[in-house]
């Protein structure tokens, strides 16, 4: 698995932190969009559009809070990013959402717990047929009309 990493420069030691975690459990291949540019918008959309376009399979990104990346995320065409902050979430988010980038806070939540979410949304896969198919279909049909 191809996994596109990226964050603002506050975020900058949690992402090495989360890079090394990933490369030591073998979760895929990592290809780091940087975390230089303050505006965090700029690098949650080269994240996103890697994703989208398929060059990676998912895709994470770390800001504050996370929700400034996964806002911008989000208004890439085939980008679906969720902001992870409890595992169960981060499991749904693959499972029955088939989310493909996870947004964090580097200030929000601590490095294990960081930890924990890449690893719950890494290895989970969504589940065709699921109850949540429909909903799932209705906004990825959504998103190929615009």
């Amino acid at each position: 698995m191809r996994i596109a990493i990226g964050c603002d420069p506050n975020a900058r030691t949690a992402k090495e932190e989360l890079m090394k975690f990933i490369k030591s459990k073998g979760l895929g291949e990592l290809i780091d969009f940087g975390s230089e540019d303050t505006v965090y918008a700029n690098v949650a959309i080269k994240v996103a559009e890697a994703v989208a376009s398929g060059e990676c399979d998912r895709g994470i990104l770390i800001c504050g809070t996370g929700i400034g990346v996964c806002l911008a995320a989000n208004k890439v065409k085939g980008a679906y990013a969720a902001l992870l902050s409890d595992i169960y979430s981060a499991k749904r988010a693959r499972l029955s959402n088939n989310a493909n980038i996870a947004c964090m806070g580097a200030f929000t939540i601590g490095s294990k717990l960081r930890e924990e979410l890449a690893e719950a949304f890494l290895t989970n896969e969504f589940v065709p047929g699921c109850p949540s198919e429909p909903k799932v279909n209705a906004y990825m049909n959504y998103d190929k009309t615009r």
